[in-house]
């Protein structure tokens, strides 16, 4: 059968399974999780390979879950992927009232998207037709927050890295996986619309302890050290090293303090902050990485404070394959020919596809059907087919494209591809950052 009669196969049974697609999205988001904690998230993405008779191995990375289906004969294997995890937005109308996680990032969609192409290309019979196999993954903690929580599984040997990626790499879950795919909801866009992007920022996580001495605040603040005084030098520092972040770096460093003291009339001694260095190159974040030391440390030194700097592998830049790219540009106008195409170039955010991308070919592009902010209540979802149901069919046919006539574009894609590191070289640099 040719390529354009499978993708018709393909997109009809999306289709006819768009109910079951956004029935799982609803359910996902009335059920927030945040990273490795996202157990119910993870039995309903099971419960859906259960469904379609999908091979799969669950507990990855704590929560993740793998399936494979497989072409007719041997060839490459694509993945796509899904997150599992939601993000602390307490004021959204969905969030969980005991954690505050809420699906104000759009991975329920992601996941719906996911889902759909699964559907797609399993109940229409189109593997048959294809070489090679393709992996949907649903991968947790992409959001890198609670890092006092992941930092204690990590000492409990429950993890080496922070992130869902980054762990799923170290643990040779990618191994056996060629080339990867993502979707990622936009902000404002409520139109259907691809954003093509190229790169993203990375960066390293941090969290920074004030260690001071306590006294009363009122009778003896003399005889004490205020760690909270310290803390806001830090980042006063911090603040003014902002003239010298070049524009084209695209640094972005934005510190929260996590605790500022005990008691109201007590000298703060005990004082925490977590913070990110991003830019869009590593040499870049590693150049910056060492000024925003130096400034934490002058706070603590200005006061006479202790400060205990622990500093942590992140997420590296995300750099996306441009053959794959158009082929997702080329497929989505088939699944919608008034599709909008924009450029987005590049994404000061983060995103651990771009831990994946240094290893493989990949892409994440941006799809529309939205609206608001992302990370805020005003996020929503106001055309589940532009959202959600565009980018499952697009990945259907993209497959389909690779993975037709014996995986010969999959092959000449991966031909052409020089990884910029290998799984060795990357364990190696993640782990150059712990503490650096």
């Amino acid at each position: 059968m040719d390529k354009e009669k499978l993708k018709q196969k393909v997109c009809a049974t999306i289709d006819s399974n768009v109910a079951k697609i956004a029935a799982y999205a609803e359910d996902v988001a009335k059920e927030p999780e945040l990273g490795f904690k996202e157990i119910k998230t993870a039995a309903k993405m099971a419960a859906v390979f259960d469904e379609l008779g999908i091979e799969y191995r669950a507990g990855l990375a704590i929560t993740g879950v793998k399936g494979r289906v497989h072409g007719g004969k041997k060839g490459p294997t694509i993945a796509v992927i899904g997150e599992l995890d939601a993000i602390g937005c307490a004021d959204s109308l969905l969030a969980n009232p005991l954690t505050g996680a809420a699906h104000a990032c759009g991975h329920n969609i992601q996941q719906a998207a996911m889902i759909g192409a699964a559907y797609g290309l399993v109940k229409s019979g189109v593997l048959a037709d294809l070489a090679g196999d393709v992996v949907f993954f649903g991968v947790p903690a992409e959001e890198y927050v609670e890092l006092d929580y992941r930092k204690h599984l990590r000492a409990e040997g429950k993890l080496h890295f922070l992130h869902g990626k980054g762990e799923l790499i170290y643990l040779g879950e990618f191994d056996d996986i060629d080339m990867a795919m993502q979707i990622h909801s936009d902000k404002n866009m409520p139109k259907p619309t691809v954003s093509i992007g190229q790169s993203s920022n990375g960066f390293v996580g941090k969290t920074v302890q004030y260690i001071g001495k306590t006294a009363h605040a009122a009778d003896a603040p003399d005889q004490g050290i205020n760690a909270l005084n310290a803390a806001m030098l830090g980042l006063m520092g911090i603040n003014a090293l902002r003239e010298t972040f070049r524009e084209k770096d695209v640094i972005r460093v934005h510190p929260i303090i996590t605790k500022g003291g005990d008691l109201v009339n007590s000298v703060p001694s005990d004082v925490r902050v977590e913070t990110y260095v991003r830019a869009k190159t590593m040499e870049a974040m590693e150049a910056t990485n060492i000024k925003i030391d130096a400034a934490l440390r002058a706070g603590g030194a200005a006061i006479g404070a202790k400060v205990i700097i622990d500093t942590l592998p992140g997420q590296l830049p995300l750099i996306c394959n441009n053959t794959l790219n158009n082929l997702f540009v080329d497929n989505a106008k088939i699944a919608n020919p008034k599709v909008e195409i924009k450029d987005s170039g590049h994404f000061s955010a983060s995103t651990d596809m771009g831990d994946v991308s240094h290893l493989m070919p990949v892409i994440h592009p941006f799809i529309g059907g939205t609206t608001g902010l992302l990370h805020t209540k005003d996020f929503c979802v106001v055309d589940f087919d532009a959202a959600a149901i565009l980018p499952a069919k697009t990945f259907a046919m993209m497959i389909i494209d690779l993975l037709a006539d014996d995986g010969m574009q999959a092959k000449a894609i991966l031909a052409e591809h020089k990884p910029v590191l290998s799984k060795e070289e990357y364990v190696k640099k993640l782990d150059g950052y712990f503490s650096k």
